[in-house]
């Protein structure tokens, strides 16, 4: 009985520990998690410094890169400032010599241009001289041409003249003839028809006079119309002449 008291004091000193030691398990565990998310937050801020510093490093990297291009164009700059001075004081230099030769190109100029005036107002009044000798010429021809022109217009007026008093004439004569022809064969038609009406004929031999004297009336028409036409071309010439004359005397004036 003392042994199994003293088994049940163990049995219950063990279920006391065993219970203990649940309960440490429990807070063990809670630890454990706790700890395990600490562990898991830390990684993550572990990840993200290394990214932010990864990022910096490369930053820094770029920046001394940058420092090192910066310092090449810095070099390279200087030497194409120390370039571009050489280069202005080359262009200077040839801006002198150029303006040293264009003075010296337009005093050569200014030589040649008086020499070439010269030489063309010598050429030019030569010219002249040789222009009036030849209008002088022109002209004393111009007044022979005028005056044979004059003489010709005055002879071509006088047949002008002589032709219209003779077409005149002709046109008179013309017309008294016609006169006369028409008088006949009036006195005829009369005669004809005072005949007819006494022995009482037919009405045929007074429209064969009439025909006649129509055939005669168209004849003296188109002797007439003819002498109109030819007035009018001789009136026609005349004008013509005239404006000739009156042009010829302009060019003379």
């Amino acid at each position: 009985m003392e042994k199994f008291s003293q088994l049940e004091q163990e049995i219950t000193e063990v279920h006391g520990k065993n219970s203990m030691l649940d309960v440490a398990l429990e807070d063990a565990n809670r630890l454990l998690k706790f700890y395990t998310t600490k562990e898991k937050c830390l990684v993550e801020e572990k990840d993200s410094l290394l990214d932010t510093v990864n990022s910096l490093q490369q930053t820094l990297q770029e920046q001394c890169n940058l420092r090192v291009e910066n310092k090449n164009m810095k070099k390279d700059m200087a030497h194409l400032k120390q370039q571009r001075e050489s280069a202005a004081e080359d262009r200077e230099a040839e801006v002198q010599q150029l303006v040293s030769e264009m003075r010296a190109e337009r005093e050569r100029h200014k030589r040649e241009l008086e020499t070439v005036r010269q030489r063309c107002r010598r050429e030019a009044e030569d010219a002249q001289r040789r222009a009036v000798s030849q209008l002088e010429a022109k002209a004393a021809e111009a007044k022979k041409l005028l005056e044979k022109k004059d003489a010709d217009v005055e002879e071509m007026k006088k047949r002008l003249k002589e032709q219209e008093r003779e077409r005149q004439s002709e046109l008179l004569k013309l017309q008294m003839e016609f006169g006369a022809k028409l008088a006949r064969v009036q006195s005829t038609a009369q005669q004809s028809q005072q005949q007819q009406q006494q022995h009482g004929s037919n009405l045929l031999p007074q429209s064969v006079f009439k025909r006649k004297l129509q055939f005669f009336q168209e004849e003296k028409n188109k002797e007439i119309g003819a002498l109109r036409q030819r007035i009018e071309e001789l009136e026609a010439s005349q004008r013509v002449c005239s404006l000739s004359d009156g042009r010829l005397k302009k060019r003379k004036i």
